[in-house]
Parts: structure tokens; C-alpha cells; sequence
């Protein structure tokens, strides 16, 4: 019979909602002593650890320094962290965010990030404090994919981008994240509307970003008013910088006195279900991604959607939607004017939308990620 294992997780840069959930997802939904792990020790934040539910397998670790500056939460990865890995025992460590300094072996990394290695995205950031940034953070996600013993990526799309970079890598794994069983019980609050009895409800979940494309957006929803369409939009996620501003001069163009066109600060999943069961249909125009969380929440709701033609979405909407350029409003709003038009198009999409939305669930996730770093860490013992 194999041995027990002892695995660390290094979560001491979860700041992210998307990190965070796939962290709670694979910590609340699988066990990992069915995979022969007897004791998880877990490094991060107060703030994080008091969102997980304790486990009798689970060890909790706050240190100090994770609650200082960046500067310091560095420092701590890189040279204390393999020191207390090691004291705790640890077979194996399992690195949440692959920025990391950490040089604990056997590790295994997550990748969940695409800004740095996404083709044409960083040129859109010009020659400043954010350029300056994706590069470091290339530098240090390339270093870590190269020094681990077991890479995983959210989706074959990112896997196939990022090696291009870093190289092949001899071990890694493809498992996409979950989506909440609350957005399968979405339950839409309106039926289709009817010509004259109220606008037709466009959602965008997403903070406002160079890469998210909000302005083209609004351009198409302005379009198709012109032309007849009884349509609002509503934006959901918030923003600032550049990007917001490119949204604001568009909208004050298009909408200047807000009559159609709505944007909503970032929410919580529990009123994100609420404005996902009022939409009549979603678009979602984003240009780099590693695996989209609200396009795979739309598709559990059951919505109709309209989505960029870039990155990983084909891979995870495969022929549930309708696809368009990004950057250019007149294909997204051909794609939102088929949609309307064409009603049985527009609810079988839904329908095979919600179906293959199934297939992104917690359990499955966490029990292959459990899987992959017990495997991993017994090849390389």
C-alpha cells in the first residue's frame, strides 16, 4: 500500500476572486485522504483562511508577513517558506499562483494567469508601471513552470500558449475549475420579452480592462438601437485607469444620458445570480483569458450568449454560441442581432450552453487536482 503524504499549498498571493474560489473549490469539495494524503498544511492570508471551513486533515498558517507589503510577502516566500514547508513535514508543495519564488521541490503549480503570454495583450499597456509588471511576473511564472515537477493549466488553450514561452514542460495536467451548483439553479425570472413590452436585457460580467473591450461593446448595443432594437445593457464589474476611461468617452457618445446603457460596480456571487436571472442574454467580449468564471456562470444560467472568437472561449463554449471579433462592434453586434432574431437559434444555444456547463463542476475538479499531486508527489519521491 502506498505511503501517506503530507502536502503544503502556498496560497500566501490569493488576492484574486477567481483564486480564491478555485482555492475554497478543491479544499470544500473533494477529500484528500482518498488519495492517500493524510495531513494539508496551508500557507496564506487571515482573511483567506477564515473563508475556509476547517477539516480535521487541515492545518492552517498565518504568518506575519503575509500581512505586510508586497516587498515582504516576497521575502517570505523566498526565503522562509521552504524552511517551513520542510518543518512541517511536507511531501510535496502545491504552489496556488504560479508568481512564485519558492524553490520547494517536488512542487506542483497552478497556472491561472494569461496577461503575460497572451499575444498582443501587453503591447496594449504601452511602456509603463503594467508593462513593467507583466514582464516581471513572465520572468517569475516562467522560472516556476521550469523548477516544477507538475504543472496544471485550466484549459489546453493556455497550456499550448504559455509552453510556447517557457518550453515543454514533462508533466502537467488539464483540469478546468468549477462553477457554483447556485448558477445551475438559476432559474430566469422573465420570459423572452415581446416587441414593445420591455427592452431585451444584455448582461457583461466583467471589470472594465483594455482586453475586455466594454466600449465595442456599447458601440454594437448603440448599432442595433439605431436600427430598430429594443435593447439595454447592462455592465457589471466596475473599473478604472485607461480602460474605464475609454468606456465613460464611449458611453457619453452613445448613451450620454444613460437611458440604455447601465455599469454597476463589482458584486458578490449571491446578487451575481440575481442579475444573471434577470439578463435575457449575455455577451462577453474579453481578448485574453485563462478560463473565463463568467462565461461558465452565464452558460450554467441557461442564457443565450454572444462571445469573443479569442483565447480559450471556443474551448469552453464550443458550438453553444455565437462568436464574434472583440474588436470590432459591428461583429459583435451581428452576433447579438442573430441572437434576437433567430428565436429558436437563440434558445437552443442556451440549452446546449447549460448542458455543457455540467461538465465544470468542483468535485470533479478537486479530485483530479488531489489526484495529480498525490501522483506527482509519489513519481518523484
Amino acid at each position: 500500500m502506498n505511503p501517506s503524504l503530507v502536502v503544503g499549498i502556498d496560497a500566501s498571493r490569493m488576492r484574486s476572486g477567481g483564486g480564491r474560489a478555485h482555492l475554497i473549490g478543491i479544499l470544500s469539495h473533494a477529500d484528500p485522504t482518498a488519495h492517500g494524503i493524510e495531513r494539508v498544511h496551508l500557507w496564506s492570508f487571515p482573511d483567506l483562511l477564515s473563508a475556509i471551513p476547517d477539516y480535521p486533515w487541515l492545518e492552517k498558517h498565518s504568518p506575519p508577513a503575509l500581512v505586510g507589503s508586497l516587498w515582504r510577502q516576497l521575502q517570505w516566500q523566498a526565503f522562509r517558506l521552504t524552511d517551513q514547508v520542510r518543518q512541517a513535514g511536507c511531501d510535496i508543495l502545491f504552489t496556488a499562483d504560479a508568481s512564485t519564488l519558492c524553490r520547494f521541490k517536488p512542487q506542483v503549480v497552478l497556472s491561472q494567469d494569461m496577461l503575460s503570454y497572451e499575444p498582443g495583450i501587453m503591447q496594449l499597456f504601452g511602456w509603463g508601471r503594467a508593462r513593467f509588471r507583466l514582464l516581471a511576473i513572465l520572468w517569475m511564472q516562467n522560472n516556476a513552470f521550469r523548477r516544477a515537477d507538475g504543472v496544471i493549466f485550466l484549459t489546453r488553450y493556455a497550456g499550448n500558449v504559455i509552453q510556447q514561452s517557457c518550453g515543454t514542460l514533462p508533466r502537467v495536467a488539464y483540469i478546468p475549475h468549477g462553477v457554483g451548483d447556485s448558477f445551475q439553479q438559476i432559474r430566469r425570472q422573465a420570459e423572452w420579452p415581446q416587441p414593445g413590452e420591455r427592452p431585451i436585457r444584455c448582461l457583461y460580467v466583467s471589470n472594465a480592462a483594455l482586453y475586455k473591450h466594454q466600449w465595442e461593446v456599447v458601440r454594437a448595443v448603440e448599432s442595433l438601437r439605431a436600427k430598430g432594437a429594443d435593447i439595454a445593457l447592462t455592465l457589471v464589474g466596475g473599473g478604472s485607469g485607461k480602460a474605464q476611461k475609454r468606456l465613460d468617452k464611449q458611453i457619453a457618445i452613445s448613451d450620454p444620458q444613460r437611458m440604455y446603457i447601465t455599469q454597476d460596480e463589482f458584486v458578490s456571487q449571491s446578487k451575481l445570480q440575481d442579475y444573471l436571472a434577470r439578463a435575457d442574454l449575455f455577451i462577453f467580449a474579453s481578448s485574453c483569458e485563462n478560463m473565463p468564471n463568467t462565461l461558465i456562470e452565464a452558460m450554467a444560467a441557461g442564457l443565450p450568449i454572444a462571445c469573443s472568437d479569442r483565447g480559450p472561449m471556443p474551448e469552453i463554449l464550443v458550438d453553444a454560441g455565437l462568436y464574434f471579433d472583440p474588436e470590432d462592434y459591428i461583429s459583435i453586434a451581428e452576433a447579438v442581432r442573430k441572437l434576437i432574431n433567430e428565436p429558436l437559434l437563440r434558445n437552443r444555444l442556451a440549452a446546449q450552453a447549460k448542458c455543457l456547463s455540467q461538465q465544470y463542476s468542483w468535485p470533479r475538479c478537486a479530485d483530479e487536482t488531489w489526484a495529480f499531486i498525490a501522483e506527482t508527489a509519489r513519481e518523484t519521491k
